[in-house]
């Protein structure tokens, strides 16, 4: 009887949980939003819409010669953006990410980022799909429409539970090249905590889709509290060490190895023609996200 109360309990916890993601998500995507990501993310082409009688600024290079001929005087052919895409979010669910220091590890903060995004999207009629990777996929969801696909992807990110606490970002871009042909908008979540072995899979991922790479990190990776004696285990290889955050050379090796490391992960996937901005755990990502996306759309 106590197993079914719990289960119960946690079910009630975890569609509490989506209901508040929903909320706060479905409030940010508004309509400011929801344009700045459909003009960041153009659509896959132009496509034909129709015929009409030719008017003064009208392209001579989209005259229809043929329906002028037929009617005696010009015609010019409409065209319309092929608006439909398709969202990929690759999900990192290794064991790092369960790092947080700021009310808020960085795998939440990857969920919030991506049910922003993927809310935005549907606003705008495209599919979203989600893979879920460590160094082996975890989980692939295909593609789909509707408020509903968007929340099944929500809720498996807050419940699923990996087999692996590793990282292997080469893999899950092959994967990606393997099940999604066309292409799409690939939004990349991930610490990176990683080797340096995925930058020819970024950049075959980039010839076929729009790619945008997310790192999140918690503040402690970037820069040490002084607190003395600080036990750190790392979450992928369980290996313990001990640091002296109060000791100023170990406080400058610590700020300046990840500064090196982040300015290293930003070259590889710039090089790759990759988009990139980086998240800190508490910091409001709302303000630096609609930043990115209004400064890729002067750029486009």
């Amino acid at each position: 009887m106590a197993d079914t109360v719990n289960e119960k309990q946690a079910f009630q916890s975890l569609l509490k949980k989506i209901r508040q993601i929903e909320i706060k998500s479905k409030k940010l995507s508004t309509d400011t939003f929801s344009g700045n990501y459909s003009s960041a993310f153009k659509g896959r082409g132009m496509s034909f819409k129709e015929v009409r009688e030719y008017a003064a600024g009208d392209d001579v290079r989209f005259i229809d010669w043929n329906t002028s001929a037929r009617f005696g005087h010009p015609f010019s052919k409409l065209f319309e953006e092929d608006r439909e895409n398709t969202l990929m979010l690759l999900i990192d669910c290794s064991a790092s990410n369960l790092i947080g220091t700021s009310h808020q590890t960085k795998q939440e903060l990857i969920t919030e980022i991506s049910a922003l995004v993927a809310f935005s999207a549907i606003k705008n009629n495209d599919k979203v799909g989600a893979i879920f990777f460590t160094d082996k996929i975890e989980k692939f969801i295909p593609p789909k429409k509707g408020k509903g696909h968007v929340l099944h992807i929500i809720a498996q990110m807050l419940t699923i539970n990996p087999a692996s606490k590793h990282t292997d970002i080469a893999a899950a871009l092959q994967f990606l090249n393997q099940v999604v042909r066309n292409k799409a908008i690939v939004v990349l979540c991930s610490d990176f905590e990683d080797n340096d072995t995925y930058f020819k899979t970024l950049k075959a991922a980039s010839y076929r889709h729009d790619c945008v790479g997310i790192q999140v990190y918690d503040a402690i990776e970037a820069e040490l509290p002084k607190a003395g004696l600080i036990p750190f285990v790392d979450a992928e290889s369980g290996e313990l060490i001990w640091v002296d955050s109060a000791n100023k050379d170990v406080q400058q090796n610590w700020k300046s190895s990840w500064q090196r490391d982040s300015l290293r992960i930003s070259d590889t996937l710039k090089a790759a023609r990759w988009d990139f901005i980086k998240f800190c755990t508490g910091d409001d990502y709302i303000k630096n996200l609609q930043s990115f996306f209004v400064n890729r759309i002067k750029r486009r």
